[in-house]
């Protein structure tokens, strides 16, 4: 696939605190193919996080534009752009974020409520998703009661509950030790081999290697 998913033009996000600026994101200009395993890289603070959000639709840009698939996800309003991080984008984060007084097929279900499944495809995409993910025994497992990459893959399961065309990921190993790490890169490959975009920010070069695209940042720049 070389059609491209992704998509910043000048892509600038600038924080005040009073008189002081931080300039997180300086002019960033992207192209990502869709279908592609994306690394971002770079030290803490210099603008990784921030330039997944933007992606994502979590944050609005000071300046430029993001599309999603030629779609210009900058111009759409709050609720659109809920509606598309709902339908089309899956995120991952570094803390698990699970509901706690929810079992690991019902934290999927809530997910898919939100986007409008029906209740009896919900509990059957939970139950395939879980056993993809090697976690048909845990499908009436509270979060309390599993492992940290137990919950992690639970938390990629939930990403994936609706199908998305993009898996964003930030320091989704970072808490983890390496066994519970090698089982959470393995959902991960598994997702990725059905087409999907995979973008994962991570300070872990075992990982970055894996990629077929490496995006180093510094200072709010992409460098080489």
């Amino acid at each position: 696939m070389n059609d491209i998913i992704i998509k910043t033009e000048n892509l600038t996000k600038t924080y005040s605190s009073g008189k002081a600026l931080t300039h997180a994101l300086r002019g960033i200009d992207l192209e990502m193919p869709a279908g592609r395993f994306f690394c971002i890289t770079g030290p803490s603070g210099h603008g990784k996080s921030t330039l997944v959000h933007m992606i994502g639709g979590l944050d609005r840009p000071t300046e430029g534009r993001v599309f999603i698939g030629g779609d210009d996800i900058t111009a759409l309003s709050n609720s659109a752009l809920a509606g598309l991080r709902a339908k089309r984008i899956g995120f991952v984060f570094q803390f698990f974020n699970l509901l706690q007084n929810l079992t690991a097929a019902e934290n999927l279900e809530a997910a898919m409520m939100f986007a409008g499944v029906k209740e009896k495809r919900q509990k059957e995409k939970a139950k395939e998703l879980l056993a993809m993910l090697g976690l048909s025994d845990k499908i009436n497992a509270k979060p309390s009661e599993l492992s940290g990459g137990q919950q992690q893959r639970v938390a990629i399961a939930r990403a994936l509950a609706n199908d998305p065309e993009i898996l964003l990921m930030d320091e989704p190993t970072g808490n983890l030790d390496s066994e519970s790490e090698a089982e959470v890169l393995d959902a991960l490959f598994k997702f990725h081999g059905k087409g999907k975009t995979v973008i994962i920010v991570t300070h872990n070069n075992e990982i970055a290697k894996k990629a077929e695209k490496i995006y180093r940042i510094k200072d709010g720049r992409i460098v080489e």
